[in-house]
């Protein structure tokens, strides 16, 4: 009895929970992720843990919804791309992050990244998508350099809570801030016909929003990308 008491703790002690905080390897954290069903995200960010706190509607669910509405709608117009919600990316040894959205060109056509053996994202999607709460969030600080430097070329972050929209694209080796023209439209440098309205996402305006969008996919840009 004693030696299944003890066989049970060393069992426990193998793969203990992920907490914030913890400094771990790539394998050592998908080792403690896979052995906690229940988790439904957590990230590795330069070797250490990050455990969100569940999310609140307003503040993140619901800008999140809106932004896959907008992406998938892109998607579904575009063959060729695909739309990721909330997938875990290997981007190297020490990052392994789980995006709120990414958008990626297949590999077929010519795309940055591809799907390993397990089904996990290896390397960097074109874009990736995440949803703040402000401007003090780690999305636009270590995350912010991690994308960077792995290559991903364009990195939308939306600090909900301040209002505001960062759209960063990769140009020699850094992201420089992509800005709305006079209409208050951003047009993706990578993924031609994909617009958005800043204005009208932050004030829940999805039709304005998605009307756009169709511009874009009507434009010529688009048509070219397309073959």
């Amino acid at each position: 009895m004693v030696k299944a008491q003890s066989s049970q703790q060393e069992s426990h002690f193998v793969t203990p929970p992920l907490e914030s905080g913890d400094h771990l390897t790539r394998d050592q954290f998908e080792r403690r992720y896979h052995a906690m069903p229940h988790l439904k995200k957590a990230e590795l960010i330069e070797g250490v843990v990050y455990v969100p706190s569940p999310l609140r509607f307003e503040p993140h669910a619901e800008p999140h919804g809106d932004l896959m509405t907008w992406l998938g709608t892109y998607k579904a117009m575009t063959p060729g791309t695909r739309l990721g919600d909330n997938p875990t990316v290997r981007l190297d040894l020490d990052n392994e992050p789980q995006p709120d959205a990414v958008l990626l060109i297949e590999e077929t056509a010519g795309g940055q990244s591809r799907l390993d053996e397990d089904g996990y994202i290896e390397g960097a999607p074109e874009l990736v998508v995440e949803v703040a709460a402000s401007s003090s969030a780690n999305d636009l600080y270590e995350k912010k350099k991690v994308y960077r430097r792995n290559g991903v070329r364009e990195y939308l972050v939306w600090q909900v809570l301040d209002q505001k929209l960062n759209w960063f694209v990769l140009t020699d080796g850094d992201y420089r801030s992509l800005e709305p023209d006079r209409a208050g439209i951003i047009r993706s440098e990578v993924f031609p016909g994909l617009w958005l309205a800043v204005a009208s996402l932050l004030n829940g305006d999805m039709a304005r929003v998605l009307a756009v969008l169709k511009e874009g996919l009507n434009s010529s840009q688009h048509s070219e990308f397309l073959k």
